[in-house]
């Protein structure tokens, strides 16, 4: 008998079980710790935790008022807290029952004290010893509450008295709206149908109100109209707009709303806008799952390498006589020195900026392929435009991270630019008149990110910035002070954490919160020294941590070259055992224009991450070569080369991380991620097939000649013949052949920003390659999956837990109250 044979046979048995041993049953107790750790679990066991600072506005004091308010959300309710910095009080803006009770006399249905759902508050006067009224916003409409000492409530306490406001609110200049609209009215060309017009629809930012609060503009029709806010009455500023060639509309193809894209002169008497032609643009067409006769979509949507793009024509128009002057020069791209938008933010225009006495406009124009630069400046009387200056890029500029850095200096004649030609992003100041550089305002081997203020009269320049304090993360950020005169900058937030601030608007002030990703908030008051005034409050996380939550641990590891230090965060199960051996998966988001990481501030939860790493793995998130708020040079990293999606930095991170750590099993490494992380999940998989063995792959731009004009030709350059090759590689239907793993493509079927096609090719290329994959798609969802990112959220932890670490998930686990998850940017 061959006692070889039977050896041989014992040991493959022992193997066998030993396999099924690891193939581990999770149990609806395990899914339910793991959702445990999603933010609609956590974020209400975070005290304290200070949301939505706003400064109050006072007209009756010069440079503004010095009282602000921001929630405050402890055990579960909130207070809307209202500071006096030159007081240094802090007390509640109102009692949060009789304001219950009064919002439900005006209409609101069955609204609780604990939460109740205001977007917004504004003191009615500032002047008064004691509030004794306010405007909240409520779902879009605004009610003014008067607390009324005349009418007593049978329980002794002041009532208040709630009343709508006739005029419906509108998105005021220069502030950052409750709600982000995504009509899809006329006013954005979305109907196929040019009679149709979306009305100006109550409390959707939709309308842009005057500095002097008094008047709104909409569009209404493809034109521009104006609207007395006091009696309600309103009037068309433009006559001849047309179907997709309308005053103001928002469209970029990606992103498209009922919103007026302009800006208002400092007097409130004159408009700077655009007549934005796309007539000949290309169109996008999606189609809704139904029952019966679908709907059509259908709106303009510029592609890489089209003849015909969205351009803008420059106009001012005077308000009171209904005058529109166009600038006399060529239509401009419909392009941006910061995002893939005009609007960058959510609202307002930052790339146009009057002068102080509304005589002179200064702006952008930004070429397609968003090399170059010109500044320039317009006679709003005449129309004429001269040229001030040009910065030409060698890849792509950028105005800055988060904001447009450059400002106009209208009292001093001056431009403050923003520029990486050094390598980093800092600020110089230049002549207005001739276009003159001046001198360096700031240098180093750091970057200014943020321009938050700029005083005029004295050259002070408050900033947030990243890189410069030895020893902090690199992308901790921090505020500055400093002047135009270029004699140096003081830091005024000394503590290594990130911080974000908030400054009044006379510059006395500014709110600071900071935190780390371990460590919760801290919020305080500042003078414009960087003073403390006042401690505002610190959240706390007792509760948060009693449930088992644990911190994610920060991660620094080599880049491709084996030089270059790449930062992350890592996250591990709460029953950690480093006895045992877990898969790995990286959640990717390769930018380029941000990173997997996203914001170094404390969060309860970041994604499902941490619930993922609940299940049995190591999850990973890291910043690769190619994103931004380092160097130039590293962000330039695979500029051209989208295809390379970090991929070599993911891939070296999680080699290094697995030769330190030894319960990482690097052979089971899987890797997700929605939007340009789905594009990156699937050419990872495509590209690393020894090494990725799992992939998840949602909602990708998996060829970006499929995807707006905008993005690609940013950060690959023209669809031309100079570039076929880097656009031909980019696409991910290009590499399926080389397909081993496991692999889903994701994707919602009226995906307005990454069109459904998008996956649809790299289908198609994967049945003619005769490769195995699974396929999800969602009916009737756009870029975020609404009522069905549960599902979804939780058939992705089915996918790991089956294909990555070999077990078996509970059959169809239900994650508890759905939320509808905003639609996130690629």
């Amino acid at each position: 008998m061959n006692h070889t044979f039977f050896r041989s046979t014992a040991a493959l048995a022992l193997g066998f079980a030993a396999v099924a041993c690891a193939q581990q049953t999770l149990t609806a107790a395990d899914y339910a710790r793991a959702e445990s750790r999603l933010a609609a679990k956590t974020t209400s066991l975070v005290d304290h935790a200070v949301t939505q600072v706003t400064w109050l506005k006072n007209p009756a004091a010069p440079g503004g008022g010095d009282r602000f308010w921001y929630r405050d959300t402890a055990n579960g309710n909130t207070t809307f807290m209202l500071v006096d910095a030159a007081k240094g009080t802090k007390a509640p803006a109102f009692d949060n029952a009789q304001m219950a009770r009064g919002l439900q006399a005006a209409g609101i249905p069955n609204p609780q004290a604990g939460s109740l759902p205001i977007t917004d508050l504004e003191l009615t006067d500032l002047n008064l010893q004691d509030v004794n009224s306010l405007v909240v916003t409520v779902r879009g409409e605004r009610y003014k509450c008067t607390i009324s000492t005349m009418l007593q409530r049978t329980d002794g306490q002041d009532a208040f008295s709630c009343a709508k406001q006739p005029v419906p609110p509108a998105h005021q200049q220069g502030a950052q709206p409750a709600v982000s609209s995504t009509g899809t009215g006329g006013n954005a060309g979305m109907s196929t149908n040019p009679a149709t017009a979306a009305p100006l629809r109550p409390g959707r930012d939709e309308a842009v109100v005057s500095p002097d609060g008094k008047k709104a503009a909409f569009i209404r029709d493809w034109n521009l109209w104006v609207r007395d806010i006091s009696t309600g009455e309103e009037k068309p500023l433009t006559t001849d707009g047309a179907y997709n060639y309308g005053y103001a509309t928002d469209n970029a193809g990606w992103t498209h709303s009922n919103r007026a894209v302009l800006v208002w002169s400092p007097d409130s008497k004159k408009i700077a806008t655009f007549q934005q032609d796309q007539r000949k643009t290309g169109m996008m067409y999606l189609v809704s799952t139904t029952v019966g006769h679908p709907t059509l979509d259908a709106w303009p949507y510029p592609l890489p390498g089209d003849k015909d793009v969205t351009m803008i024509e420059r106009v001012v128009i005077d308000v009171d006589a209904a005058k529109v002057t166009r600038l006399k020069m060529p239509a401009d791209q419909h392009r941006s020195s910061l995002c893939d938008d005009i609007s960058c933010r959510g609202g307002g225009w930052d790339d146009v900026q009057w002068s102080a006495d509304a005589k002179t406009l200064a702006f952008l124009s930004t070429s397609r392929d968003h090399r170059t630069e010109n500044l320039r400046m317009a006679d709003v009387a005449t129309g004429d435009v001269h040229d001030v200056m040009k910065e030409v890029a060698a890849t792509y500029f950028e105005s800055g991270n988060g904001r447009v850095n450059w400002k106009y200096l209208s009292t001093r004649n001056e431009i403050l630019w923003f520029s990486e030609r050094s390598n980093w992003g800092q600020l110089y100041l230049y002549d207005a008149a001739n276009g003159k550089l001046k001198r360096e305002v700031t240098k180093g081997d750091w970057n200014v990110t943020q321009v938050l203020r700029v005083d005029e009269k004295t050259g002070d320049i408050f900033f947030e910035g990243v890189g410069r304090e030895k020893g902090w993360d690199p992308y901790y950020s921090a505020v500055y002070r400093g002047n135009l005169d270029g004699k140096g900058v003081t830091l005024l937030s000394p503590e290594p954490m990130n911080h974000a601030a908030t400054f009044s608007e006379d510059g006395k002030y500014f709110v600071d919160v900071f935190s780390t990703p371990q460590v919760p908030q801290t919020t305080v008051l500042r003078d414009a020294n960087g003073k403390i005034v006042a401690e505002i409050a610190k959240a706390d996380i007792t509760r948060l941590k009693a449930t088992g939550w644990q911190a994610p641990i920060n991660i620094t590891v080599k880049a491709r070259d084996g030089k270059t230090d790449l930062y992350g965060l890592m996250f591990k199960p709460s029953n950690f055992d480093a006895t045992k051996k877990y898969p790995i998966v990286n959640y990717i988001y390769p930018g380029p224009q941000t990173g997997s990481v996203g914001s170094r501030s404390f969060s309860a939860a970041r994604g499902d991450s941490p619930a993922l790493a609940e299940l049995g793995f190591i999850v990973v998130s890291i910043d690769g070569m190619g994103t931004p708020w380092r160097s130039k040079k590293f962000h330039d990293a695979y500029f051209g080369d989208m295809g390379d999606n970090t991929l070599p930095d993911q891939v070296a991170g999680m080699k290094e991380l697995a030769a330190k750590n030894q319960w990482i099993d690097i052979d089971k490494a899987g890797i997700w991620g929605h939007s340009g992380g789905g594009f990156a999940t699937a050419d990872a998989m495509f590209r690393y097939p020894d090494f990725f063995k799992v992939g998840w792959s949602e909602s990708g731009n998996h060829d970006n000649r499929n995807y707006e004009d905008d993005w690609a030709e940013k950060w690959i350059g023209l669809d031309d013949a100079a570039n076929k090759k880097a656009y031909d590689d980019q696409a991910n239907e290009a590499h399926v052949s080389n397909l081993k793993g496991k692999l889903m493509l994701v994707h919602g079927t009226m995906d307005d920003n990454v069109p459904p096609n998008n996956t649809l090719v790299v289908v198609d290329a994967l049945m003619k390659a005769n490769k195995d994959f699974d396929l999800l798609m969602i009916p009737n969802v756009h870029h975020g999956y609404a009522d069905q990112s549960y599902y979804i959220m939780r058939r992705r932890w089915d996918y790991f837990v089956k294909n990555l670490a070999g077990g078996t998930p509970p059959k169809e686990y239900s994650l508890a109250t759905p939320q509808a998850q905003a639609g996130r940017r690629r």
